[in-house]
């Protein structure tokens, strides 16, 4: 018997035709299916569809689950009062409180073989993780199993700088070009008469427009749609090496004699510039736009914060002996901020203050486990913190691999390390033991 029926149709087809799509179950089924989740497994049910919000709106699950999570020992600072402010922003500042406590606990390490050369760059966002720079692809990553969803490989005009994506399509910048990949696999250049300009050291997608720090000191704006540079921005004297966009319209930019200029997307006009008393050149730069603060990390290991409402400087800290290369944090998260450099440690700092609230490595333990998760291999580490006073070079650098890019997600942060592997930092808050 093959498992084929009189008409034709085998067992594993009745049994596909016969599952009822979870979006279709009955409210109370539902709701016995919700009850058992977590707060924030549930608000990630809530975003699925209209229906499910629907029937978890109406259940109050949220509700509940939020007081009864704010009857345990998350924090002092998650216990406001939920009548004074709407639920989703209860809620959300509880996840940061959470994220805030997680990036403090335990850390688990998974490192996986992405790429055949090296990748120096990575992104994440809606569940995705990109990499590239090195061997001539870009690739999108799974965020659950680390199973690669899509590859696509670079023209043969010059070596990929930066790169960016949204859920129709990634960018890159590629010398003196900018270069488009839709998520179906199609790839445009545009076009030389338009695309072309000085070499290119960094690039800020939000669409529909992206934005090139160029060598010659100028930010170049172009259109995604038209295809062609819509302004020419004098930023520097010097090139451009780091870039951010802030919601209200403005481009705040980096340069490698040190300074931050801050000018208008739209006017064109310098708003202000920005000078530490570190005199070497700004690397990377984040701005967090619920805060309205900028942070750099300079070349001299020196991490800095401005305000932008008052363009005044709040802290300067030396945080690293050497260059820092990535500055990451959540979008709503006000607390931490997470860097790395070329000594290869991960540090988490407070926003606040700039102190360094700890250092993380990978542990330098035998041999690490390993399992097979769809086509990739995953290796297994765990990682461990370090204190101010640790001599750096007495730690091995297989456990510390310069971090050339880190991107940060809620209770993880993804890093490359001009490597051929890609390495996960997952958070866990440290349980307290009850009487």
């Amino acid at each position: 018997m093959d498992g084929t029926t009189a008409d034709g149709q085998s067992q594993a087809q009745k049994r596909m035709s016969s599952r009822v799509p979870a979006t279709s179950l009955a409210h109370d089924i539902l709701c016995m299916i919700f009850v058992l989740l977590d707060l924030f497994d549930l608000v990630r049910c809530s975003a699925v569809c209209k229906s499910w919000n629907k029937v978890i709106n109406k259940s109050k699950l949220l509700q509940i689950l939020y007081h009864k999570q704010q009857g345990g020992s998350i924090g002092p600072s998650s216990t406001s009062h939920c009548s004074e402010k709407p639920l989703k922003v209860c809620i959300e500042q509880l996840a940061m409180e959470h994220h805030r406590l997680s990036l403090q606990g335990l850390i688990d390490i998974e490192q996986w073989k992405g790429h055949s050369v090296r990748a120096g760059q990575c992104r994440m966002k809606m569940g995705l993780i990109l990499t590239g720079v090195g061997d001539k692809a870009v690739r999108l990553w799974s965020l659950e199993s680390y199973k690669c969803l899509e590859e696509h490989f670079l023209p043969n005009l010059a070596p990929l700088v930066d790169f960016d994506f949204d859920e129709n399509k990634i960018v890159g910048l590629i010398g003196t070009r900018i270069c488009t990949w839709r998520r179906n696999g199609k790839r445009s250049i545009f076009p030389s008469r338009e695309g072309t300009f000085m070499k290119g050291l960094c690039m800020r997608y939000i669409d529909p427009e992206a934005v090139v720090g160029c060598e010659d000191g100028t930010a170049r704006v172009f259109d995604m749609y038209s295809r062609k540079c819509s302004r020419i921005i004098r930023m520097h004297s010097g090139p451009v090496r780091c870039l951010a966009l802030s919601d209200d319209q403005c481009i705040i930019s980096g340069s490698s004699l040190g300074s931050i200029t801050i000018s208008g997307l739209s006017s064109d006009q310098r708003i202000a510039k920005l000078r530490s008393t570190d005199s070497t050149g700004i690397r990377t730069l984040c701005f967090n736009p619920r805060s309205h603060l900028v942070f750099s990390g300079s070349t001299a290991g020196y991490a800095s914060c401005w305000d932008l409402r008052t363009m005044r400087p709040l802290w300067e800290n030396r945080i690293s002996p050497n260059v820092i290369y990535s500055m990451q944090h959540l979008c709503s998260d006000t607390h931490t901020l997470v860097a790395g450099g070329i000594d290869g440690v991960l540090r988490i700092l407070d926003q606040n203050t700039g102190k360094v609230v700890s250092g993380c490595v990978m542990d330098d333990s035998p041999a690490p486990t390993s399992s097979q998760k769809t086509d990739s291999i995953i290796e297994r580490k765990k990682g461990r913190r370090i204190t101010e006073d640790t001599l750096i070079d007495s730690i091995p650098k297989s456990s510390r691999p310069p971090i050339t890019c880190l991107a940060v997600g809620m209770q993880k942060v993804v890093t490359t390390h001009n490597g051929k592997y890609i390495r996960m930092w997952k958070f866990h808050k440290e349980q307290t033991l009850q009487a």
